[in-house]
C-alpha cells in the first residue's frame, strides 16, 4: 500500500502543491491531508492513525523531510522505527535519504575474508552504516534549522514593524468591525420594542438573521452606546 502524507502548519498554506508532487510520482498513492500548527507528533491525529495501520512493505511518501517532522530528534527516531518495521519511506526532495537508499548502503558491506584483515573490514562496514545514519540525521537537522530561521525572521520583522510605529494585530480594547453586525444592529434599532419598534425579540432575531446569544449581545452593545451618547 502506498500512502502520500501531506501536511501544512497553518490554514493559510496551500496543501495541494504537496498533493500534486506526490501524485505525479505515485499516482496510486492514497493521499492523507493534515493541517496542524505545531512541531511535534503530538496532535497530528492522521499521522498517528497512519502509523498504527502501516505495515511492512507499505510505502509512505512525503514531499519533503520537513513534512514528516521539523524536529531532528523526533524525525530521526521515527525514521529508524519505521525502517526497522520494514516500511519504505520516500522523500521527493531528499531522495538520498529514502529508506531504499539506506538499505542499499547497509547491504553494500565489504565481504569478510576470514583473516586478520577482517578487523579492518568490519571497521569499514561500521563506518558505512554510521555515514548513512549521519546523512539522515543531517537532513532532519537542516529541516529544523530552516523552520527556526523562518520563525526568527518573522519575530525580527514584527519587532522592526513595531519599532517603526506599525500596529501588529488588533489594538487592545478595540472591537473588530463586522458588516454583518452593522446590518443586524440596524434591524434591532429599527424594529425592537426596546428602541421604539413594534416587534418582539424573537421576531427581530429572525429578521436580523442572528442567534439568540449574538442578538442579546448586540442589544447590550446598542444600549451601552446609547447611554454613552446621552
Amino acid at each position: 500500500m502506498e500512502y502520500g502524507y501531506c501536511r501544512v502548519s497553518t490554514q493559510s498554506q496551500n496543501i495541494e502543491r504537496q498533493v500534486r508532487n506526490i501524485q505525479a510520482a505515485y499516482p496510486k498513492a492514497k493521499i492523507i491531508r493534515e493541517v496542524y500548527t505545531g512541531t511535534t507528533f503530538q496532535g497530528r491525529d492522521k499521522l498517528e492513525k497512519l502509523l498504527k495501520v502501516v505495515k511492512a512493505d507499505d510505502t509512505i511518501i512525503f514531499d519533503s523531510v520537513s513534512r514528516m517532522s521539523r524536529s531532528a530528534d523526533e524525525g530521526f527516531a521515527l525514521y529508524e522505527s519505521l525502517f526497522s518495521q520494514g516500511v519504505h519511506l520516500v522523500f521527493l526532495k531528499e531522495p538520498h535519504i529514502n529508506t531504499e537508499t539506506y538499505r542499499k548502503a547497509l547491504a553494500a558491506k565489504v565481504g569478510l575474508t576470514g583473516d586478520k584483515v577482517d578487523f579492518i573490514l568490519e571497521g569499514v562496514n561500521r563506518y558505512l552504516m554510521e555515514l548513512a545514519k549521519e546523512q539522515i540525521r543531517l537532513a532532519f537537522e537542516q529541516s529544523q534549522k530552516e523552520v527556526d530561521d523562518m520563525r526568527q525572521r518573522t519575530k525580527e520583522g514584527m519587532l522592526t514593524a513595531k519599532l517603526n510605529g506599525k500596529q501588529i494585530g488588533q489594538k487592545q480594547g478595540s472591537k473588530l468591525h463586522v458588516k454583518k453586525a452593522d446590518a443586524a444592529k440596524k434591524e434591532i434599532l429599527e424594529h425592537s420594542k426596546d428602541f421604539g419598534g413594534s416587534l418582539s425579540d424573537k421576531k427581530v432575531m429572525k429578521l436580523a438573521g442572528v442567534s439568540a446569544n449574538t442578538y442579546y449581545k448586540y442589544k447590550a452593545e446598542l444600549k451601552q452606546e446609547r447611554s454613552v451618547a446621552l
